[in-house]
């Protein structure tokens, strides 16, 4: 039978009215414990009033969103065939010898497109939000001036120029605005990778447009007297954005902006475990939300046949705690590289697929 584009909308319309109303009341709740609990930290932090603690909540909101986002597709997918189950539209439906397959093209193409839409649009808006957030939080919480005072007393880096790579070592760092500053400089030089070709001491180095300026810099070289320098400039591609990025979360990244930054760690030297993982997941996610539709349908599909709402709601709630634990695990198994990254990225999403295609093939054709 050919799929009709009117029951199409019908169920489209269902699913998409669901989604929205669970979305906003699962934002709703977070919005709700995020506040309480900004509030409980605020209690001891006498600069911090009611304002901005409403404020950081609804900064974080977008990011926690991305979160809920499987699940609010989920219960979605289960309140719409549970309400054309109830109403007997559905009965009536697959008796006019409608699959399960054809009115199930709907829900799973516009769960696809939440998907495009969460990692195209979403996620950038709330990279910036959670960015802000955490400096935020850094600032009015913990009393750090800056992301970068996070790392404690010391700070290294890495940078990768035309003469090799360079490691940098400093004992402190000031950053005053959009210009940073590293004390008690000390600066081991590379060409490549693993061969030793000087090491810089210097009392300070500033970060300028594409160098650092060291002052006072005493330069060593093998089988070479040291030399003295007031000021010695060693060209590097790190900006600020880039030092903070580094010391920031992946989920702090727009979507657009991870390729790019994972290749200029990977040059530099750094690892770009987390930050690979992290796209992927992202790249996965339309997958995620079709897998949920899908897992949704042989709920509603089973209790149509056998009947009890406890069944339906159990099983929708302890498949997305599984499906929660699960990914925590492969991605835990990710980042300590015991599997390949591209693996632990698309694992849950795929084997949700899989599982939600098995039963509803078994409950459909036996």
């Amino acid at each position: 039978m050919r799929l009709s584009s009117t029951l199409s909308i019908y169920v489209g319309r269902y699913f998409i009215v669901a989604f929205a109303g669970l979305l906003a009341l699962f934002l709703l709740l977070v919005l709700l414990f995020d506040t309480v609990e900004l509030l409980r930290r605020a209690a001891s932090k006498p600069g911090v009033d009611f304002a901005m603690v409403v404020e950081m909540a609804l900064l974080k909101l977008p990011h926690m969103s991305q979160e809920i986002f499987p699940f609010a597709v989920l219960f979605a997918g289960m309140a719409c065939f549970w309400r054309l189950t109830r109403s007997n539209e559905l009965v009536v439906t697959r008796g006019a010898g409608v699959s399960v397959w054809q009115f199930l093209l709907s829900p799973v193409l516009i769960a696809a497109l939440l998907g495009v839409l969460q990692i195209t649009t979403i996620n950038h808006v709330a990279s910036n939000t959670l960015s802000r957030f955490e400096q935020l939080e850094a600032v009015r919480f913990k009393g750090s001036q800056s992301l970068l005072t996070l790392s404690g007393s010391s700070i290294w880096l890495r940078q990768a120029n035309s003469k090799g790579q360079s490691v940098i070592h400093a004992k402190g760092v000031v950053q005053a605005g959009s210009d940073i500053e590293l004390n008690d400089v000390v600066i081991f030089m590379y060409a490549g990778t693993d061969v030793f070709r000087a090491r810089i001491d210097g009392k300070s180095a500033k970060l300028e447009d594409g160098f650092w300026r060291i002052r006072d810099a005493w330069i060593y070289e093998p089988e070479k007297p040291p030399v003295s320098e007031q000021t010695y400039w060693l060209d590097t591609d790190l900006t600020l954005d880039k030092i903070q990025d580094s010391f920031a979360p992946p989920e702090t990244m727009s979507f657009w902006n991870l390729p790019g930054f994972i290749e200029t760690l990977e040059t530099a030297g750094f690892s770009a475990l987390r930050h690979r993982l992290h796209w992927h997941s992202l790249l996965a996610a339309p997958l995620l939300m079709v897998a949920m539709v899908l897992i949704a349908a042989t709920f509603t599909l089973r209790h149509s046949r056998r009947g009890a709402t406890s069944f339906v709601i159990g099983g929708g709630v302890m498949t997305g705690f599984a499906l929660y634990f699960f990914s925590d695990v492969v991605f835990a198994l990710g980042l300590s590289d015991s599997i390949p990254v591209t693996l632990a990225a698309w694992s849950p999403s795929g084997v949700a697929m899989l599982l939600g295609l098995a039963t509803l093939l078994h409950l459909e054709d036996g």
